[in-house]
């Protein structure tokens, strides 16, 4: 059985793990332009930002609480909550200390939380992978099994027509000699045979 090979691209087994750092770098970014442009000690870009936090955070606390209770929805609203969380920080504040320490903690925290889904996709790649080889290994023993069990039956059968030829033979030549007498076969618990003429026609 053969598998076609597929490899991937450097990028795309780079990229999954770049996305937390790219993300958190970008909203630190997009935060100082904001900063440069006028939202440094605006206490109304700060009360906007606090409250989108604030309302992120508590859709996240809806979500995971609810009855449905998806992860994923959950998730999202509390990364979204750090990022509108830093994004104010990093606008509102004067220097770059704070914000970069709240880059590097948001950048902890986006890789510990991906690092559990990451092991989890292994995890279940792995099984997956590992049960693939499982039904491959079963249906080449399955298969191999049947080209034994079909070959001997060819054998048998092929050898049963080959002495059933060489009895019949056998039963001719026998016949065509001087002296047979098929009756003694016959009591010996034999097929009747043909009688000693149709032979010798």
């Amino acid at each position: 059985m053969n598998e076609q090979i597929m490899a991937r691209h450097w990028l795309a087994i780079i990229a999954p793990k770049a996305a937390p750092a790219l993300a958190t770098t970008t909203v630190l970014a997009l935060a100082r332009i904001w900063n440069a442009n006028g939202a440094e000690h605006s206490i109304g870009n700060a009360v906007l930002m606090t409250a989108l936090s604030l309302a992120a955070a508590a859709a996240g606390v809806c979500a995971s609480i609810g009855r449905a209770g998806d992860p994923v929805i959950a998730g999202t609203a509390f990364a979204a909550s750090g990022g509108l969380a830093l994004a104010g920080v990093a606008g509102y504040a004067d220097g770059l200390s704070l914000p970069l320490l709240l880059w590097v903690l948001a950048t902890a925290v986006a890789y510990g939380l991906a690092a559990r889904y990451w092991r989890t996709d292994r995890r279940d790649r792995v099984a997956y992978e590992r049960h693939v080889s499982d039904r491959r290994e079963e249906r080449t023993h399955i298969e191999r099994v049947e080209t034994i069990r079909g070959s001997t039956q060819i054998e048998v059968a092929r050898t049963g027509a080959a002495y059933a030829e060489q009895l019949a033979q056998a039963l001719v030549t026998r016949a065509a000699l001087p002296g047979f007498d098929a009756t003694v076969l016959e009591t010996a618990g034999l097929p009747q045979l043909p009688a000693a003429d149709t032979f010798q026609e």
